[in-house]
């Protein structure tokens, strides 16, 4: 016996069967309506029961993506890996909070460095002059990230788009200026200044333990922003902000039911710039300092191809985006300026190529896909035919299937019953009793669907008729199909009866 082909494919999806008798409880994350999981109920035609099919599987992939990123590292061994993989981790975790202002608050900041910055350095400046702890320069640089942030967030009402982010690109370069010529700052030290408590005991400094603990302590910070990323995007700020982000109309449709837009928009600005200070802060710790690169144009620069190769508004993207460009920036630092033209390639790529970077991707070709089979099965089959092989996995209620070959031959018999003799049967008699045959035809066309369905329009009682097709929507007037006017009733049916065997006759 021959093994017949597999014709088309179905997604699998993860499913367990449930007890009917006990109460499914979602579990959401904290502080917002979205669930951990997205389980859907449904029945198994198979096999007769219940079940419990995970729809979103992007939880797995992102337990499975962040235990990719904590465990390689470690499990290497190699000191360069640590170190190249904990800069990343802070990289992202900031490029997580810029997606937040980018993609949620709908706000082109370029200061999200530059908020960073200010944390970093004001931590430092109180560890060094004022002997403060690592946990506390984590507190102040969290206060004066919200300090900056509020500062910056004020002309958001006033400007947008690319004037409001050429005016933070010159907060970024009016700040770096500043620490370059402060002598209380950086001026004494090129730019940097040293010496505030470390999260990092001297004793294990660099040694291997060392190295693994700020590793931890960067992946917990990135965990920690990722947290605060699904709070705000996943909680009613984010989901007031995305519904008014699709076009203008939404906005003010929004804006009359009460919501303030900006206020939100300002709120979640707010936030990630608390965020932004507190990495800030971190890398003070970390580091045992603060460096005048933090607000240095082509660090910033070097972050947007992060987003961009990544993907823009994507918590996701904004990671893998930055494993990418820290990979080819720090790894392979022997092949000099090499590296940075193939970043540079990279988000020339992701722009001509992809439409919302690598994690639009998968969407993109899905879309192309699905383009692909329509044009392929519509040179293959037409409105009344019977589905195509390919297309039966596809659908879940196979008695759509059964209906459509139903459907196809029943307008192939009522074809063949079309005669002279049956239309000059319908002109002499439109009303009342009729043969077999018309009487089968005239039964299918009263039950056809209203959209499009042809009808008799009493343009004059008793004197002018016309006939009209329905629109088969509330509200929506029917329209007139052609210009001719009958004088009597029997007429317009027939002209209807007329326009139905034409579409029956051309169809296929």
């Amino acid at each position: 016996m021959s093994k017949q082909p597999r014709i088309g494919r179905r997604r699998w999806y993860p499913r367990w069967p449930v007890r009917t008798a006990a109460t499914f409880h979602r579990l959401r994350w904290p502080g917002t309506r979205r669930p951990v999981m997205r389980f859907e109920g449904r029945y198994n035609p198979k096999t007769l029961k219940r079940e419990r099919v995970l729809k979103d599987k992007r939880s797995t992939w992102w337990v499975l993506g962040l235990a990719a990123l904590f465990i390689f590292p470690v499990a290497t061994g190699s000191s360069q890996l640590l170190s190249i993989a904990t800069i990343a981790l802070i990289y992202a975790a900031i490029n997580v909070m810029w997606t937040l202002i980018i993609g949620t608050a709908g706000i082109l900041s370029l200061a999200s460095l530059a908020t960073v910055g200010v944390g970093a350095f004001a931590a430092t400046y109180f560890s060094v002059n004022y002997h403060f702890p690592w946990p506390i320069m984590l507190a102040i640089g969290t206060g004066f990230g919200l300090l900056l942030g509020f500062i910056v967030s004020l002309p958001v009402r006033r400007l947008d788009g690319m004037y409001y982010a050429l005016l933070t690109l010159g907060v970024t370069q009016l700040l770096n200026d500043f620490v370059s010529q402060s002598s209380a700052l950086g001026s004494g030290y090129n730019g940097s200044m040293l010496g505030a408590d470390q999260i990092i005991p001297d004793t294990i400094k660099f040694a291997r333990s060392g190295e693994t603990l700020g590793f931890i302590a960067a992946f917990i910070v990135l965990l920690l922003a990722l947290a605060v990323f699904r709070w705000v995007n996943g909680g009613r700020l984010g989901l007031t902000l995305r519904a008014a982000s699709t076009s203008t109309e939404d906005e003010s449709f929004v804006q009359a039911l009460g919501v303030n837009i900006q206020r939100d928009r300002t709120m979640v600005f707010l936030i990630a710039s608390a965020a932004l200070g507190f990495i800030g802060g971190f890398y003070a710790t970390y580091t045992g300092g603060a460096s005048v690169n933090l607000f240095s144009l082509d660090q910033l620069l070097l972050l947007l191809a992060m987003l961009v190769i990544g993907g823009i508004g994507r918590a996701e993207g904004a990671v893998v985006g930055t494993v990418i460009v820290v990979t080819f920036t720090e790894w392979f630092s022997s092949w000099g300026p090499w590296r940075i033209l193939i970043v540079g390639a990279l988000m020339l790529a992701s722009v001509l190529i992809t439409r919302a970077g690598l994690f639009g991707t998968k969407n993109q070709f899905e879309e192309f896909r699905e383009r692909r089979k329509a044009l392929s099965r519509s040179s293959r089959s037409s409105r009344y035919s019977e589905y195509l092989p390919e297309e039966a996995p596809e659908i879940h209620d196979k008695q759509v299937i059964v209906d459509r070959s139903f459907e196809r031959n029943l307008r192939i018999r009522l074809r063949g019953w079309i005669t002279p003799e049956a239309i000059e049967e319908h002109r002499r008699k439109p009303l009342g009793q009729h043969s077999d045959h018309l009487e089968r035809m005239l039964n299918y066309f009263r039950r056809t669907p209203l959209a499009n369905k042809y009808a008799v329009w009493c343009d004059t009682p008793f004197e002018r008729y016309r006939v009209v097709a329905l629109s088969g929507q509330p509200g929506v007037p029917p329209r007139l199909v052609d210009d001719k006017i009958y004088g009597s009733l029997d007429e317009a049916y027939h002209a209807v009866f007329l326009r139905r065997v034409n579409d029956l006759s051309a169809s296929t």
